[in-house]
């Protein structure tokens, strides 16, 4: 029956618990399979207990326990024979009941705390119960509407979950403002919020960085902070938003942007105040849980926090837009491994003598009373003879962090290429000077120490709500512009971020390709190439979606560059070349083929490089990158349907580089498994494909940044954004070059990432034109639209309508739906 599934009003929640319904299912062995249902159901169940433990074991802590007996300060003898030796039992230290009662009764701070953690755990309780019944019905939506069962699930991508809702939409009609969905309508209400902080963050316009005095250029970016960003924005009592799919009306317009960011100011200061109030509960909250969670961690393995992990700043800033969660998190895990090495070449010499030493010192003591534990085991007996042994055996474990492998050898600069293979993004300054500190310092902001993310929280409720009042209250005109400008309205979707619409024609960077085919100012333009390369990850990410003419354009254009260039590679005859350096890294990475080709590019790069000059070894970089992608096609569309890499130009299919026959050969084999075999089979398909299509945008990612290498060369002064004080009008946003063209410039640097180099305040010329405030429409049926690849539209993606030029406006294509149906200004693409 489709009755329960006609018309679904949160769509934004809906597609939301079905990624997460999808990624909370673990594939397991033939044979076995995991049912995310019940896991999801455990973990809540197990999260209420948990917070049930910590509240009663720390009051019992506080009021129970008779630390006298404890440590031993007060004598207890259970023995009616005074000479018998006394033994001390660890309930000796418990008081009675009524005694504990009488002392938590006494303490009104801890009743005043045990109240709150009450009404907080009851409101946690009855939102389990709430989603315990919307992952229920998400649960019957697999089962009934998209035919998939539980014990299948686990086995199926959400590429084909996804196409399995588009194909619903047509029976159902789960959306009723439209006839079908498109993969891009799906992200952007799963992602829709998202989308925004990721462009916020794009346009450094959260303030997230600061300059300390004795710290210098810092990054604070934490849960708590983020959590009250999005309670600011999104959802909280006064927010931008009217319900999760619609900003409010006012801050569309334009006329009363002063007011609206007095408000917003007001609201600013009330959170941060209620911060400020809270902030004792929130930091007693945050200690306990992080002594109850890394303690025995800390005992266990001492150099745990030594490790790092990817920064929630990092996250934020290496997304795309339009990616989820589980692809952003499986694309920085590939990362890791290359990035921790990176991080490993700067181990200072002297801190390396300092802590052999110490390791030294602290290792014959520790084995000095090991010896006479073994000797006779009384030694423990003595006073803090055991606390000595732990911490020594702590600090050794720590001292041996700071030690390098002597058998290693890092290469940085083929370390660091390697990690943009897989992170996507990485700031202009950084190539060639990955052996400064000053690189090693910026990158630490996006792969931090574990136990500085560790602190980090612990000071969070402290410093929020100073970051709160200081420094974003000054920001609210420019975030209520920033919603005008840069919201749009889609057909069955509703308000999203015009960033996340990937439309390289409004939001383009010349510096990215997209020279001659955007007409964005300065001020609408995604810095660090976050439009195109968030496009080209969109497209190999979902084969079956059709851009918008405009997009197509774009990616015919890379894929005629690409053939191009490696057109020249194989006239050189210098494409992955049979020395020893790419044979040894060939073979300690056959096991993955795709990353195996990454290897082969990155190791061809060094070894060919050598003897040029830096212009002549960017040069090769892009030949190489570019064979590789080349011969990656043919791989691609033999078991893939046509993408937009297919469509958007199929001439050139030139013969493969040798480099990569073997490659071809063997992955084409692997690729054609079966997948009705076996759910493991199918599954086995499924991770090749999403491991191929990992790889192309990894290729993709290092050919744009080659390209964009050249493009700096050849104009090294960069565009910064940022914003005059606004005055009453309120409409002009200003943009200029930087004022010192003729000035030499040392090193580009990215106007979005820290930190770089100081500049003179730029005035900004060109003015944004009035009424900026812009309407998408809906996309229609793919296969209804002849996209041309050579057509180039003068109108913008989706019917972009601005005030006073009534002449942009797109000819509408024909749908069933007439366009009187839709609602006003919204046009139909």
């Amino acid at each position: 029956s489709s009755a329960p599934w006609h018309h679904i009003e949160n769509l934004d929640l809906f597609f939301s618990r079905i990624s997460f319904r999808r990624a909370g299912c673990t594939p397991l062995p033939p044979g076995g399979s995991k049912n995310g249902f019940t896991c999801m159901l455990i973990g809540e169940i197990f999260e209420l207990m948990q917070f049930i433990f910590v509240v009663a074991f720390t009051t019992f802590l506080i009021s129970c326990v008779d630390y006298d007996i404890l440590f031993a300060n007060k004598a207890v003898n259970h023995s009616q024979h005074p000479s018998e030796p006394i033994k001390v039992t660890l309930p000796d230290a418990f008081l009675p009941p009524n005694v504990c009662s009488a002392r938590i009764q006494a303490n009104s701070f801890l009743i005043c705390i045990l109240v709150i953690a009450g009404v907080f755990w009851i409101h946690r309780l009855v939102k389990f119960i709430y989603n315990i019944c919307c992952y229920w019905e998400i649960h019957s939506f697999y089962i009934n509407a998209l035919k998939i069962p539980m014990s299948t699930l686990p086995y199926y991508t959400w590429q084909e979950v996804q196409a399995r809702i588009v194909q619903i939409q047509k029976e159902h009609q789960i959306c009723i403002h439209k006839k079908e969905l498109t993969e891009l309508d799906i992200y952007h209400r799963i992602l829709r919020f998202k989308n925004y902080m990721v462009a916020m963050v794009n346009k450094s316009l959260l303030p997230i960085r600061f300059r300390l005095p004795l710290l210098g250029d810092t990054v604070f970016y934490t849960r708590g902070l983020k959590y009250n960003f999005e309670l600011i924005f999104f959802w909280g009592p006064g927010s931008l938003f009217e319900n999760e799919w619609s900003l409010k009306a006012e801050y569309k317009r334009a006329g009363n942007r002063l007011e609206l960011a007095e408000k917003l100011s007001t609201r600013i200061l009330l959170i941060g105040i209620a911060n400020f109030l809270l902030c004792p509960l929130i930091l007693i909250w945050q200690i306990l849980y992080a002594f109850f969670s890394y303690t025995e961690i800390l005992k266990r393995e001492p150099g745990s926090l030594g490790a790092r992990c990817w920064s929630l700043y990092g996250r934020c800033y290496l997304r795309h837009f339009n990616e989820l969660d589980h692809e952003l998190h499986s694309r920085l895990s590939k990362g890791y491994k290359p990035a921790s090495k990176y991080m490993n070449c700067f181990i200072s010499p002297l801190l390396t003598i300092v802590a052999k030493n110490v390791a030294f010192f602290a290792g014959s003591i520790l084995a000095v009373l090991i010896a006479l534990t073994i000797y006779d085991e009384d030694v423990l007996a003595v006073e803090h003879v055991l606390t000595t042994v732990t911490l020594l055996g702590v600090g050794i474990t720590v001292c041996r962090s700071f030690i390098p492998d002597q058998h290693l050898v890092f290469c940085p600069e083929q370390l660091l290429r390697v990690i943009l293979a897989h992170i996507h993004y990485m700031p202009d300054h950084w190539q060639g000077n990955a052996h400064r500190y000053e690189t090693r310092d910026e990158f630490a902001q996006l792969f931090q120490y574990k136990a500085v993310f560790i602190l980090e929280e612990l000071l969070s409720p402290i410093i929020t709500p100073l970051i709160l009042i200081i420094c974003l209250r000054p920001k609210s005109l420019d975030i209520v512009d920033f919603f005008r400008n840069f919201t749009v309205e889609v057909v069955g979707v509703g308000d999203t971020c015009s960033f996340a619409q990937m439309d390289v024609r409004q939001h383009g960077h010349p510096a990215w390709m997209s020279a001659g085919k955007t007409e964005a100012s300065i001020y609408q333009q995604a810095e660090d190439g976050k439009t195109e390369l968030s496009l080209m990850h969109f497209a190999i990410t979902n084969p079956k979606w059709q851009p918008p003419r405009e997009s197509t354009a774009f990616i015919g254009f890379l894929k005629e560059r690409v053939h191009r260039d490696s057109s020249v590679a194989l006239a050189q005859q210098a494409v992955l070349p049979e020395n020893a350096l790419f044979s040894s890294i060939q073979s300690l990475q056959s096991e993955s083929e795709p990353h195996s080709l990454i290897a082969n590019v990155i190791a061809g790069s060094s070894a060919l490089g050598f003897h040029m000059g830096r212009d002549g070894q960017a040069s090769r970089h892009l030949s190489e990158v570019a064979s590789a992608l080349r011969s990656f096609s043919p791989l691609q569309s033999a078991q893939q349907p046509p993408s937009s890499f297919q469509t958007a130009g199929r001439d050139g299919e030139g013969a493969q580089p040798r480099g990569a026959s073997a490659m071809t050969a063997s992955g084409a084999d692997a690729r054609t498994v079966s997948s009705g075999s076996s759910a493991w089979e199918g599954q086995l398909q499924s991770m090749i494909l999403s491991e191929y299509a990992s790889t192309e945008m990894s290729l993709h990612a290092l050919y744009m940044h080659e390209l964009h290498k050249q493009h700096a060369q050849l104009e090294p002064e960069r565009h910064t954004w940022h914003r005059r004080e606004s005055d009453e009008s309120g409409e002009s946003a200003h943009e200029e070059l930087d004022a010192q063209r003729g000035a030499p410039v040392p090193i580009p640097r990215s106007a979005s990432y820290p930190f770089a180099s100081p500049r003179q305040p730029a005035e900004e010329t060109a003015t944004l034109q009035t009424g900026f405030q812009r309407r998408y429409g809906g996309i229609t049926d793919p296969g209804t639209v002849h996209r041309a690849p050579s057509h180039f539209s003068r109108l913008p993606l989706g019917g972009w309508a601005e005030d006073g030029q009534s002449a942009r406006h797109p000819e509408p294509v024909p749908e069933e739906s007439s366009e009187d149906e839709l609602p006003p200004q919204i046009h139909k693409v």
